[in-house]
C-alpha cells in the first residue's frame, strides 16, 4: 500500500510521513529505518553538537535523511549546520526560533528546508524565510512546543494560510499523531503528510533507555503535563514562550508549579537529575514524550510501524469508495 501525493513526489518517498528530528533520539539507525521504510527519516541534530551529527549521518549508512535543529541553539554551534549541509541531507528542519539567520545557507546547497511552527505569526515568518515545508504543531506533542492551539484546529488554520500566501509549500501535521487513523486525520484536515515523535520514540531503532520504553507504554496521555522544570535542571535557557511535554514522575512532581521555589534549591535538584539521569531512573529522569503515548502500548521496529500506518490509513481514507 501506498499514500503517494504531492509531498511522495517531492522528497521522492513512497509515504507521506516524517520521523520527527527528536534531540537525543532521532539517531541514524531510526532515521534510516524510517526512510528505508518509505518515509523521511530526520535526524535529532538538537542543540548542535556537529560531533553527534557526523556520527549520526555515519549511523545512516546510505539511506537518504535529513537533519533537524533547535533553531535559537542553532546561532551558538553554526558548524552542526555546516556538518549537515555537507553530507547533502534530503531536508533541513529549524524548529523554535527565526529560521531567516540560517535559510539563505540552506537555500544555496540546494536543500529542501522544513519549519516547524506553533502560530500563524511563526508561519509567517516561515514563508518569508522560504520554507519549502511548514510543521504545524499542536499543543499535544512531546517534547518543546507552545501551550496554544491543538493539531485538530491548528493544522485547517496553516494550511489556509499556506493555500493563500504559497499554495506550491507543503503543510505537515504535528501532534497527537501515532497510527494510521492520526495519519488520515491529518490528510484530511487538508495537510500533505504528517510529522511522527512519540510513536517513533516508542520503536527499537530510538536512542531510547528499554526502561524508559517500558515506563511510557505503561502511561496514558493523561500522565504528561507541559512544564519547564527540566529545562531548569538542565539549565538550558529556553525562550520563555516554549515549554516541554514530559512524563510525569516523582521528581516532576515535586516542582511542576512551584518552580521559584526550585530556582531556590536549584544545585540540589540539578545533583538529584544528575544521579538520577546516571542511574536511568525514571522516577528522576526525564521522558518528553506527547499524549499520543496513551496509544501505544508496544515497543516496534520502525518499518512496522510505517507499514500499520499507511495500512490503517490506507482503509480508512478509502472506506467511502
Amino acid at each position: 500500500m501506498s499514500l503517494r501525493n504531492r509531498l511522495t513526489d517531492y522528497f521522492g518517498i513512497e509515504h507521506p510521513i516524517v520521523l520527527a528530528p527528536m534531540a537525543q533520539a532521532s539517531g541514524g539507525r531510526l532515521a534510516a529505518a524510517v526512510t528505508h521504510a518509505g518515509g523521511l527519516g530526520l535526524l535529532g541534530g538538537g542543540y548542535g553538537d556537529a560531533d553527534w551529527v557526523q556520527r549520526e549521518f555515519d549511523a545512516a549508512g546510505d539511506a537518504r535523511v535529513g537533519c533537524g535543529f533547535i533553531t535559537w541553539s542553532l546561532t551558538r554551534a553554526p558548524e552542526a549546520l555546516a556538518v549537515a549541509l555537507n553530507r547533502q541531507p534530503a531536508a533541513i528542519m529549524l524548529s523554535f526560533g527565526d529560521p531567516e539567520a540560517f535559510a539563505g545557507d540552506i537555500r544555496d546547497a540546494g536543500v529542501p528546508l522544513i519549519c516547524q511552527v506553533q502560530t500563524l505569526e511563526q508561519a509567517h515568518a516561515a514563508l518569508r524565510a522560504g520554507a519549502n515545508v511548514i510543521v504545524a504543531q499542536g499543543a499535544e506533542a512531546g517534547g518543546h512546543g507552545m501551550s496554544g492551539c491543538s493539531t485538530l484546529t491548528f493544522v485547517p488554520a496553516v494550511v489556509d494560510l499556506v493555500a493563500g500566501h504559497s499554495p506550491e509549500t507543503f503543510v505537515l501535521a504535528a501532534g497527537g499523531i501515532a497510527d494510521g487513523r492520526g495519519v488520515a486525520a491529518a490528510l484530511a484536515l487538508g495537510a500533505d503528510g504528517v510529522l511522527i515523535g512519540t510513536r517513533f520514540w516508542a520503536c527499537s531503532e530510538a536512542l531510547v533507555s528499554p526502561s524508559a520504553h517500558q515506563r511510557a507504554i505503561r502511561a496514558s496521555g493523561e500522565d504528561t503535563v507541559r512544564t519547564r522544570v527540566y529545562d531548569l535542571v538542565r539549565q538550558l535557557d529556553w525562550p520563555a514562550q516554549y515549554d516541554e511535554r514530559a512524563l510525569r514522575n516523582t521528581f516532576l512532581q515535586s516542582w511542576h508549579g512551584d518552580e521559584s521555589h526550585l530556582l531556590a534549591n536549584l544545585p540540589e535538584a540539578i545533583d538529584a537529575f544528575q544521579a538520577g539521569l546516571a542511574a536511568a531512573d525514571f522516577d528522576i529522569a526525564h521522558i518528553l514524550i506527547g499524549e499520543a503515548v496513551g496509544l501505544i502500548h508496544d515497543v516496534l521496529p520502525a518499518g512496522a510501524i510505517v507499514a500499520q500506518m499507511v495500512h490503517d490509513a490506507t482503509r480508512i481514507l478509502n472506506r467511502g469508495s
